[in-house]
């Protein structure tokens, strides 16, 4: 049966069997170009590992501040705290430094909120918990947390602005006391004492380099070492030897922070239970601290 068709087709046809490109223009590119046009990041000289393998669709999702601040909390979390900065996170993100403005006024404030990203994996409360219980669960998770961000510490330690979720987690431990009875008093000290404690680490007598690493020392070392401080600190050796049962050569290798932490922490809760029961309060004490200067403990405080 014989149809007709407009004769243009024909020429289309010849065309396109004469240049398949034309009717399949990816396929006739270079096939490094064709990559780059999938993955534009991967075929960048310098691009990172994290934003080469960062689908397309991802690096195009609309720059939002909640974006920018995980952005910066996962660099933190696999370069450190020092190598956050504005230019290094807008090449992550794949725009231009001034394009983090929008959402961050500066690095202060992006330090603040990657802070804020951190308290927000604490979680709420558990309100069917007695107000001990229910302390030691929200600092022992709020240490999870800074242990899951080494850098978070550092962070913490550097502010000088309580921002609104800084606020929000304060009174909402501070609630936790209240509600077991603790007048406003004594959770006003109660809050001093466990200062740093509140954001889940410790204060140290010392700073060691977190590269540290205790120098191995021969046997012959190890004794004359024993000897001396036998003769000058016999304290100090004492708890080292406790520590370590008996083993010198264990000496200076570190002790158990967690364990440590908890039990500062508990230490401190029994404490505070029995100034609770007995209806202890600050008054009539001596005021070293002017009236109207008192500062509430937080962060950098």
């Amino acid at each position: 049966m014989y149809t007709c068709q407009p004769a243009g087709v024909d020429r289309e046809e010849a065309r396109l069997t004469a240049r398949p490109e034309a009717a399949h223009p990816a396929a006739a590119r270079p096939a490094a170009a064709q990559r780059e046009a999938a993955h534009p990041a991967a075929a960048r000289p310098g691009a990172t590992r994290r934003e080469a393998a960062r689908p397309a669709a991802t690096r195009r999702e609309r720059l939002n501040t909640e974006r920018v601040l995980r952005a910066a909390v996962a660099l933190a979390d696999e370069a450190g705290i020092g190598a956050v900065s504005m230019r290094r996170l807008a090449q992550e993100l794949g725009v231009v430094p001034m394009a983090l403005y929008k959402h961050v006024a500066d690095k202060d404030e992006l330090i603040d909120g990657m802070v804020d990203v951190v308290i927000g994996e604490i979680g709420p409360p558990d309100e069917d918990l007695d107000w001990k219980n229910g302390v030691r669960q929200r600092i022992l998770a709020a240490r999870r947390a800074v242990l899951r961000h080494p850098w978070a510490r550092q962070a913490i330690e550097s502010r000088t602005r309580r921002t609104p979720a800084v606020l929000h987690y304060m009174d909402s431990l501070a609630g936790t006391f209240r509600a077991g009875g603790f007048s406003a008093d004594l959770t006003h000290h109660v809050m001093h004492a466990l200062g740093n404690r509140i954001w889940g680490f410790s204060p140290e007598m010392f700073n060691e380099p977190e590269d540290a690493a205790p120098q191995a020392l021969s046997p012959e070392a190890l004794q004359a070492m024993a000897r001396e401080f036998a003769e000058r600190y016999p304290n100090i050796l004492a708890i080292a030897m406790a520590a370590t049962e008996g083993d010198l050569s264990a000496v200076g290798s570190g002790c158990d922070e967690q364990f440590e932490f908890e039990f500062a922490l508990d230490l401190l809760l029994d404490g505070f239970e029995r100034l609770q029961r007995e209806g202890w309060t600050s008054a009539g004490r001596a005021r070293a601290t002017p009236a109207g200067q008192h500062r509430l403990p937080g962060p950098g405080a």
